[in-house]
């Protein structure tokens, strides 16, 4: 048997759950949410990194469908609401293959059952508007992670990509972090400053997730996770899942993609845009100037770190598939994780670890969270505070 042959058999048993695919935003982008004019039960190839058979062929059992919005959109929460509803409309047009999920129980059934389970994630605590009661809100329409930032600060949270404001959470910040535990939403660190970071493991009860960042010892970008956060993941319980977007990975990404941003935005298009035209900038860039190509190899390098320093307890995967222009060869779309298990494989990793880094690891972390918030609820009720009471 091949690595690959190994690998395609490990996922069988034990199949990835990703942390992080924008799917619902690209739907957005591309056709106003209009689910028939990209039907994923076909090859979508053409247009996105995520369909039916491609997900199939990759080996996922569970994905954490972002419901993300961009965080300069004047009305955040409803946005975030048309991508809970783009999610929940998915899983009810593709019954066979999507199964909706809210514990970890449900994830082990839709997985003997054969089906995708099917979670939610906000990303970007501006989703919330400032509002306890807005969080609980989307913890009821099944919301089970938030990302604290985007790209941007909120008011209680520093971003990794924004100027220092808060110095990591402010009050309210901390008691949002406290919520989420209290409900039994995952907090989700991914995008914020390494300040936030800290503040919220002093502050969290339950165990952290990184939905799709890498690490910073192996690439030096402000996104990913320096060692020292890192080493508290075991003390903590929590997981990193390593994401494959090139510019996190990739340090000869890193200049190239400022560069390439750049451009996007003097045609008068936000940097982040993957719609055809949003493309079709990226590219004409492209041509001129060849981006360097990260590749499986470069994701497994940073598993390799990340595991050395945090345990292979403490691993996932997140490769935020339709939220980036770009892929590492030989993981182009979702059909590409066989290709890392592989790589994992020749580099000796046992299939006991490859199966806590594709399935155990995310399912245990999503019910330890769950115990906490059992614990929590009975202990104290929904807190009323507002930013305002504790920020000033």
């Amino acid at each position: 048997m091949t690595p690959l042959d190994q690998a395609r058999a490990l996922l069988r048993e034990f199949p990835v759950v990703d942390g992080h695919n924008d799917l619902p935003w690209a739907l957005r982008e591309q056709v106003a949410y209009d689910l028939g004019a990209r039907d994923i039960a076909g090859d979508q190839g053409a247009h996105l990194h995520t369909d039916l058979p491609r997900l199939r062929e990759g080996g996922v059992g569970a994905q954490y469908w972002s419901v993300y919005v961009r965080s300069d959109l004047p009305d955040a929460v409803p946005a975030t609401l048309e991508q809970i509803d783009c999610v929940t409309r998915l899983i009810e047009r593709y019954p066979a293959e999507l199964a909706p999920a809210l514990t970890a129980a449900d994830m082990e059934a839709a997985r003997a059952a054969g089906r995708i389970a099917s979670l939610m994630g906000a990303e970007g605590g501006h989703s919330i508007a400032n509002s306890l009661g807005t969080l609980r809100g989307l913890y009821a329409l099944g919301v089970r992670y938030m990302t604290l930032t985007h790209n941007d600060n909120v008011d209680w949270a520093d971003s990794a990509t924004d100027e220092p404001r808060a110095g990591g959470l402010t009050a309210f910040g901390r008691e949002v972090v406290r919520e989420m535990n209290r409900l039994g939403m995952l907090v989700d660190l991914s995008h914020v400053a390494a300040t936030t970071m800290r503040d919220a493991l002093d502050t969290t009860s339950a165990p952290v997730i990184f939905s799709h960042s890498s690490s910073r010892a192996v690439c030096d970008h402000p996104r990913n996770i320096p060692d020292d956060v890192l080493e508290r993941l075991p003390a903590n319980g929590g997981m990193a899942m390593v994401t494959f977007v090139p510019k996190f990975v990739l340090q000869a990404a890193v200049d190239w993609t400022a560069a390439a941003d750049d451009n996007m935005r003097a045609h008068g298009l936000h940097h982040l845009d993957t719609s055809e035209a949003g493309m079709k900038v990226h590219r004409e860039f492209e041509e001129r100037h060849p981006r360097p190509v990260a590749t499986v190899s470069t994701v497994a390098d940073h598993l390799d770190h990340m595991r050395e320093v945090a345990g292979i307890d403490h691993l996932g995967i997140g490769g935020d598939y339709d939220g980036t222009a770009f892929t590492p060869d030989g993981l182009n779309d979702v059909s590409g994780y066989p290709n890392l298990i592989a790589e994992l494989l020749d580099r000796g990793w046992s299939k006991p670890d490859l199966a806590k880094l594709t399935w155990q690891n995310a399912v245990r972390v999503l019910g330890a969270a769950e115990d906490v918030a059992r614990e929590e609820r009975a202990a104290r009720p929904a807190s009323h505070a507002t930013i305002e009471s504790l920020d000033g």
